[in-house]
């Protein structure tokens, strides 16, 4: 897998209200990201920015890259060190500071996953997959903002 992977998408504005952007007011923040065999993604502004809050933003999916690439690069990981992971979420947050100039940038994210694994010996190994799963995310590697992570590792019970 060394080498380059290039990705496309389709990113349409589907806002024009009839006056295009006449005015700061007068248009809607919709947009459709499209990717040819993949289910349409509705998404907009973040709510204070005049967007829809029913439809993702660009800050929802940053996120949500974050999050589900560490949970894909831990799988791999667990899988490496002989960990079986029987269940996995996250409950990620960022923080995202305005600059008074109209822009802004995230200062941070935290990845709270809740692991279960198959047994108690398991537990180190799972814990110390989550270091490698940080190396090896793509998106972490890529932004310019700590990633933090905050897991927890529990025993899964028996199987009824």
């Amino acid at each position: 897998m060394i080498g380059e992977h290039h990705y496309g998408l389709r990113t349409t504005w589907t806002g024009n209200r009839g006056t295009g952007t006449s005015g700061y007011r007068d248009y809607d923040r919709a947009v459709t990201i499209s990717i040819d065999g993949k289910p349409d993604l509705a998404a907009s502004a973040d709510k204070p920015f005049r967007g829809d809050p029913t439809r993702w933003n660009p800050e929802d999916l940053l996120l949500a890259a974050l999050s589900e690439c560490h949970l894909l690069s831990y799988l791999h990981a667990c899988v490496t060190a002989g960990v079986v992971v029987v269940s996995y979420t996250d409950e990620a947050t960022g923080t995202m500071a305005l600059d008074g100039r109209g822009g802004g940038a995230f200062t941070e994210v935290t990845l709270r996953p809740r692991v279960e694994v198959e047994t108690a010996e398991m537990m180190d190994a799972a814990i110390a997959a989550h270091a490698q799963a940080n190396a090896w995310c793509f998106i972490a590697n890529s932004v310019n903002f700590p990633v933090r992570h905050e897991p927890t590792v529990t025993v899964a019970g028996p199987t009824p």
